[in-house]
């Protein structure tokens, strides 16, 4: 049970990670698959990961989160729906590139 909570903590980490490019768009009021702003901003999350390398990844992995992704935590944690709409639909590229890295189990 405690590695299926470390797994789930360290996916939740990395996608947070990845959420700046969300707030940068622009696209606070958009809806998964309704919206084109909150497409693309999913879709440039998911070529981030899919385009770094492993090393790149646990490079940024531990540099400090800056003020902008920040904002776009706090914004996703405010707003449960767009949330839901951002995590579903860039999760399991994510979940499939830490895998890849060794991130997770």
């Amino acid at each position: 049970m405690l590695n299926a909570k470390a797994t789930v903590r360290r996916i939740t980490v990395c996608l947070l990670g990845a959420l700046p490019i969300l707030l940068l768009a622009g696209v606070a009021s958009a809806q998964y698959g309704q919206h084109p702003l909150l497409d693309k901003a999913a879709d440039k999350v998911i070529q981030k990961y899919q385009n770094s390398s492993c090393e790149q990844l646990w490079q940024e992995r531990q540099q400090p989160k800056s003020q902008r992704e920040q904002e776009a935590v706090n914004f996703l944690r405010s707003d449960p729906q767009m949330r839901a709409m951002f995590i579903n639909r860039v999760a399991a590229p994510i979940a499939n590139k830490m895998f890849e890295c060794g991130m997770i189990p």
